[in-house]
């Protein structure tokens, strides 16, 4: 009980004497739970199949790596053990990261191809055709390789007045792609430029770095110009190349491609004045052959002329005499139309027409009263006939209908009732009831 610690106390001593006991390590192991907040800083958990540990990575050190931390990714750290004294937990203070399996510079360059195809970077569509013959070409590359040596010494020989205009840049090393970012900028405001080579020799996956750089391909996919990559030799391959509008395997290659020969375009040019040096020729001798012919067929214009004035005169004398015989022909017709309309002038039939309407009136007026009359007779005397035949006519004449009661039924028979049976008697003007007291044989 003689030395009791706060918390503090003990966690700063574990923290003093951790970090003095483990200066600098060399740690393997898998990224998981990695979160990286506005701080720019970055947190995840670097485990094993047993164990796990926390580290960070600080935003001064995040940029010196040059490919993007994931999760499940195996890897290399340095770092410094240290304790986070207000939680009490220990965590590793990573500086250098390496993939585990493959080259840091190989999985960055992997990464950023990946995103720059996503993005349309590498899109054939949007791809510049290269000219056929340049008048001028800018050239980026280092002044003092070998690879501008070897692009003028081909250019040279194949077409000596094509004109070379050389953009000097670092093709190494940290400052080499702002430097030909911008030499491609520059060259897209020289005007008379027809296409770019941006070019060096070969060498490692370190030293063609600047053209796996994510700056450069935008510049080259930003250009107006078209852009032939020539960077290293046939194998390799970098962001440059897939960003270009054309890629050629060597520095050389890139000059044979953009320039022809000059002997050959000569010759070329020679082969086709001649081919049409003759097909002029012969276009000429056909052409007067057929002249020739003409000329031969062709009769004197003056007795043509001649001819169709007097065939005009004759045709115009016709058409006078056409028209005046048109005209008679017509005045005709409307005076024979004018008299035919005035014989069926229609104001006579009309008169008739009213005529026989009214008779057809009073017709149909005298037969509608003979009908009425004729349908009232036979109606009177179809009452008189229902009148007649009346059971009420019968009652008037002293006659009576005699009912059975309560059934109501008719009695037409002495036997149809016996003696104290109820009846009811209709007479012409009502009716009584009555009670059967004797019955009469017939």
């Amino acid at each position: 009980m003689e030395n009791i610690f706060t918390v503090t106390e003990l966690t700063s001593g574990i923290k003093i004497l951790l970090e003095s006991s483990f200066d600098v390590l060399w740690v393997e192991g898998e990224i998981s739970n990695l979160r990286r907040p506005a701080s720019g800083h970055s947190y995840f958990t670097l485990k094993d199949e047993n164990s796990q540990i926390r580290a960070v990575i600080f935003r001064q050190s995040s940029r010196m790596i040059s490919f993007d931390l994931e999760d499940g990714m195996s890897i290399i750290c340095r770092a410094r053990l240290s304790v986070y004294q207000p939680r009490g937990e220990y965590q590793l203070i990573v500086d250098t990261v390496e993939p585990k399996g493959v080259g840091a510079l190989q999985l960055a360059f992997e990464q950023l191809k990946v995103r720059l195809e996503k993005e349309g970077l590498f899109d054939p569509s949007r791809k510049k055709p290269i000219p056929s013959l340049p008048g001028r070409i800018g050239i980026i590359t280092s002044p003092t390789g070998a690879a501008v040596r070897d692009i003028l010494n081909i250019t040279g020989r194949r077409f000596p007045s094509v004109d070379i205009l050389i953009a000097p840049v670092r093709v190494q090393g940290a400052e080499a792609p702002p430097e030909i970012t911008q030499a491609i900028a520059d060259l897209n405001t020289i005007p008379g430029i027809d296409v770019i080579i941006l070019t060096r020799g070969g060498g490692s996956l370190e030293d063609l770095a600047p053209f796996n750089d994510e700056r450069v391909a935008r510049g080259i996919y930003d250009s107006g110009i078209p852009v032939i990559s020539a960077v290293g030799h046939e194998i390799d391959f970098t962001i440059a190349d897939f960003a270009a509008d054309l890629r050629a395997p060597t520095p050389s290659a890139a000059a044979e491609l953009v320039v022809p020969i000059r002997s050959e375009l000569i010759e070329s040019l020679e082969n086709l004045r001649l081919r049409m040096t003759g097909s002029n020729r012969r276009m000429r001798s056909m052409l007067k052959e057929k002249a020739i012919l003409l000329r031969e067929r062709l009769k004197d214009p003056r007795r043509k002329i001649a001819d169709m004035r007097i065939n005009l005169d004759d045709t115009t004398t016709r058409l006078i005499a056409a028209t005046a015989y048109g005209l008679d022909t017509r005045k005709n017709v409307l005076h024979n139309l004018g008299a035919n309309l005035m014989h069926a002038n229609p104001a006579a039939n009309i008169r008739e027409y009213m005529l026989l309407l009214e008779n057809l009136e009073k017709n149909m007026l005298a037969g509608c009263r003979y009908f009425l009359n004729n349908l009232k007779n036979r109606v009177e005397g179809n009452m008189t006939m229902l009148d007649m035949l009346s059971p009420l006519s019968v009652l008037k004449r002293g006659y009576s209908i005699v009912r059975k009661l309560p059934e109501g039924d008719i009695i037409r028979k002495s036997s149809s009732v016996t003696v104290g049976s109820d009846v009811s008697v209709k007479v012409s003007s009502g009716s009584f009831n009555a009670k059967v007291t004797q019955i009469l044989p017939e």
